[in-house]
């Protein structure tokens, strides 16, 4: 006999669109260090297309940078530990990460200006 999922508090889901967004997630992070005027933003570009992820980077007026990013939970870990690999790592001081279910509102990746 089927065991519905619903019985463990998962919500029914129309369609496999909506399930697909359910198992993404949305990770931000925020980095401080000298991570402006190094080719911080076009680094971390480079290195999404690499990875199944779709998201933004930018500049902040207080000298981070943000990070938002969303894509299995998995890729995205991958992709952050991608980050450092590619030589930003010595660039980094300081990386404030959080976690989301995502929005499904992004489509590829890009620079903020």
């Amino acid at each position: 006999m089927p065991v519905s999922l619903a019985s463990f508090g998962v919500p029914q889901l129309a369609d496999n669109k909506q399930r697909a967004v359910v198992l993404r997630k949305r990770m931000t992070v925020f980095y401080s260090g000298r991570v402006q005027g190094v080719g911080f933003r076009y680094t971390v570009k480079n290195v999404a297309t690499g990875f199944e992820v779709n998201g933004m980077v930018r500049n902040l007026p207080d000298g981070r940078v943000e990070l938002v990013v969303e894509g299995d939970k998995t890729e995205l870990e991958a992709f952050l530990a991608a980050i450092h690999e590619s030589g930003l790592g010595a660039n980094i001081r300081h990386e404030d990460v959080s976690w989301a279910e995502a929005r499904g509102e992004f489509r590829g990746f890009e620079i903020v200006r």
